[in-house]
């Protein structure tokens, strides 16, 4: 009989969990993403930089920052690295797990740590904007906002053990509140003992839920659907790169949207254009992805004023649109009727590159007319013509060697 080992366990999920996410990875950080992030920070950087510039004095930076961070730190995800098997496997040595599971809330404190020394690296300039320089506070902010975290993260532990969801609701709703006095607090430059005293009742809402959870055991199935959905979404991101057998295609029917495909028609030439439609308006999240990224791209639009900037980045959103709609050549792959189609490769590419750069068009027409309702009609028919090229080549050449690899 073989002895169960936690430790081993936990050097296994975290070693194949790693492998994987390299593995990945690897394809999402190619050349082409990394010049886009590049370019993303620059612009971002030079026209966070120039905003602060303009800012008055009577800015409430400290609201803005307790919001923000409030969110960051009520959002507490507890990555646990469980598989649908374990409700089976691993209920039985429950009570053996706990070293385990301290290890999953020890990571999870560190990587959301981290993601809140970015985000308050970010607002820090802001701040000391405000408050004449100030960057003294930072370690001190930082100190809180890791206390905060550690005990948010434990509260979530606990009441992840209850069954009904309202409770998890009404966690988070509390937790929000009491994390956002503690910020404003803080950022608003109060005594530190009034930020103690907020704190402490976070503390005592813990050992509450500490004490109703005493007797409730594991909750398994949520535990495991939890991590599942943590690794769907990654999976998602990294099919826009690369093929990725993991990820499970949802399915979800859109009335609405029939009658644009009802407008295709039917016949033989027409069978892959209906079929990579209705894929792109019912299966994944192809149309979510492209409405999201034309209204990011529409909003940055609308409040950037630097004139070439503004074409350069409606460029930079249909490239991203286009990279996120490639998988969709691949939806079909497993399924081998679509090889009993009479017809060559030839109608399939040319009714997916179709179907692109229609997408591409829309979303092109969408982005220039917002720079042009801004009244800046100039850059407007620029951004069109700008997004007519691109679609094109990005068709012709980028989208034609990929589907010849």
């Amino acid at each position: 009989m073989i002895e169960f080992s936690e430790k081993q366990l936990w050097r296994d999920r975290i070693n194949s969990t790693v492998k994987e996410y390299t593995q990945y990875l690897r394809y999402i950080l190619n050349g082409h993403l990394v010049l886009v992030l590049v370019f993303l920070l620059g612009a971002g950087a030079y026209y966070y930089q120039e905003w602060l510039k303009n800012i008055p004095s009577g800015f409430p930076v400290a609201w803005i920052m307790a919001i923000l961070l409030s969110l960051l730190v009520t959002k507490s995800p507890i990555y646990t690295f469980l598989k649908d098997a374990d409700r089976i496997f691993l209920i039985p040595v429950e009570s053996r797990m706990k070293k385990y599971f301290l290890n999953c809330l020890l990571l999870s404190f560190i990587f959301q740590v981290y993601l809140l020394l970015m985000g308050l690296g970010l607002l820090m300039p802001l701040y000391a904007r405000v408050n004449d320089g100030q960057f003294e506070s930072f370690w001190y902010f930082f100190l809180v906002l890791s206390i905060v975290k550690g005990i948010n993260l434990l509260i979530r532990w606990h009441v992840q053990h209850y069954v009904n969801t309202n409770h998890h609701i009404a966690d988070s709703l509390i937790r929000f509140c009491i994390n956002f006095v503690i910020l404003l607090l803080m950022f608003s430059n109060a005594s530190p003992l009034f930020v103690v005293a907020v704190l402490v009742i976070l503390a005592l809402l813990f050992f509450y839920y500490q004490k109703a959870t005493s007797q409730l055991g594991i909750k398994w199935e949520f535990l495991i659907a939890q991590d599942e959905k943590r690794m769907a979404g990654f999976y998602q991101l990294a099919n826009m790169f690369t093929d990725v057998p993991h990820l499970r295609n949802r399915i979800k029917r859109r009335k609405l949207l029939d009658v644009f495909v009802n407008r295709i028609g039917y016949s033989q030439q027409l069978v892959f254009t209906n079929l990579y439609w209705r894929t792109y308006f019912r299966s994944g999240d192809y149309l979510g992805l492209s409405v999201r990224l034309t209204v990011i791209g529409g909003i940055a639009l609308f409040f950037l004023s630097f004139g070439i900037g503004q074409v350069l980045l409606a460029v930079l959103f249909l490239y991203l649109t286009g990279l996120q709609l490639m998988p969709l050549w691949n939806a079909y792959q497993d399924k081998i009727w679509i090889n009993l189609y009479p017809l060559s490769i030839d109608f399939r590419k040319a009714s997916f590159k179709k179907t692109i750069t229609a997408v591409l068009s829309v979303q092109g027409i969408i982005l220039s007319a917002v720079i042009a309702i801004k009244g800046d009609w100039t850059m407007g028919l620029m951004t069109l013509a700008a997004s007519i090229i691109f679609t094109y080549l990005f068709v012709a050449l980028y989208m034609s060697k990929k589907l010849q690899a």
